[in-house]
């Protein structure tokens, strides 16, 4: 039987694979599971095989284990997504932060506090600054300059007006503001008027 550092190939393999097992409950999400499980299953079938099987078919075969146990290992690994929600819960660079909202956690000002971004990533506590006013504690913003760090200036969402809020304070009424259709199915003209 091969032999490393004075123990059989098998035993070998399921020390190795149990200590990358064990490296990846200390840091997940460095994929050390795939190849873990891999060679625990390989050492695990070389001791029973190597009972009837040595020398290099044994070798041969474990290696062909390792290859397919690590194959069907890794497809397990991505389509069960041990790590959250087909990477949709990592944030893959601060402009992707641009545009998402969340909650204030700690009051906002132009110096200080925090939010909690909804899907902000693995941590998703930010420092947060707002431009000009305070936002208090529970309040939702958004997040309007992601800054490049792990500051990010954020806007009140109930402090954003949009087109609709700004023709409501003019005094146009809301229901002129939608296009008429006539019994013909065609479309009025606009007019404006001043």
């Amino acid at each position: 039987m091969v032999e490393i550092l004075g123990e059989s190939l098998p035993v070998v393999l399921l020390v190795v694979g149990v200590i990358l097992a064990v490296a990846e409950a200390i840091a997940p999400g460095a994929h050390l599971i795939v190849l873990g499980v891999a060679l625990i299953v390989a050492g695990l079938a070389g001791l029973v095989l190597g009972q009837f099987i040595g020398g290099i078919a044994l070798s041969a075969v474990l290696a062909m284990l390792v290859l397919l146990i690590g194959g069907v290992a890794l497809f397990a690994y991505r389509e069960l997504d041990l790590y959250g929600g087909k990477g949709t819960a990592r944030t893959s660079d601060s402009d992707s932060l641009k545009g998402r909202t969340g909650r204030v956690t700690e009051r906002v000002t132009p110096t200080s506090g925090e939010i909690k971004l909804e899907s902000g990533g693995f941590n998703p506590n930010y420092a947060a600054r707002s431009f000009d006013s305070e936002i208090p504690e529970g309040e939702e913003v958004i997040v309007v300059d992601p800054g490049g760090g792990n500051v990010v200036r954020v806007e009140s969402l109930g402090a954003i007006e949009d087109e609709i809020d700004r023709e409501l304070a003019r005094g146009r009424d809301p229901e002129e503001a939608v296009d008429a259709v006539d019994p013909a199915g065609e479309r009025e003209p606009e007019y404006e008027t001043g």
